[in-house]
């Protein structure tokens, strides 16, 4: 575990109040929620294009103003070679995107691994759980139906 050190600041009474309902949404203190919204900014700075957001799994790193996750970014990337251009052409997005979530996702590898890992784990019976709305369609039986 990295050696942490305290850092006091001050803040605003409304600034308080929304980190603190930040930090029940989360199930985590204020003081983790304030570490954790500290790196984050740290990481906007660092990384062109990059935004963090909840997610089922936890917070996420995704393309600023897209859907895309960086480890969606770094899957698909990886069926072309890691070839940025085809990546950006696929995914109908500017190469400098593509590029900044590669170079985000190289700076965090264990991150983005786990978050890939995470989402292979995934079937149908954990999306329900998650989304019960959703029905399974077998592409045969799809492809019959209405047929006599």
């Amino acid at each position: 575990m990295p050696k942490t050190s305290v850092v006091s600041m001050r803040m605003e009474e409304s600034q308080e109040e929304r980190l603190e309902k930040m930090s029940r949404r989360l199930g985590r203190s204020p003081s983790e929620t304030g570490a954790l919204l500290v790196e984050e900014g740290l990481r906007r700075a660092e990384f062109a294009f990059m935004d963090f957001r909840d997610t089922p799994v936890g917070r996420q790193a995704f393309i600023q103003g897209t859907r895309l996750s960086v480890w969606m970014v770094v899957k698909i990337a990886r069926l072309y070679g890691n070839d940025v251009e085809k990546t950006a052409e696929h995914l109908a997005r500017p190469p400098l995107q593509i590029q900044a979530a590669l170079n985000y996702a190289k700076a965090f590898p264990d991150e983005i691994e786990a978050a890939i890992k995470d989402n292979a784990s995934y079937d149908f019976a954990k999306l329900s759980n998650m989304l019960p709305q959703a029905e399974l369609i077998e592409a045969g039986a799809a492809a019959g139906k209405g047929k006599k």
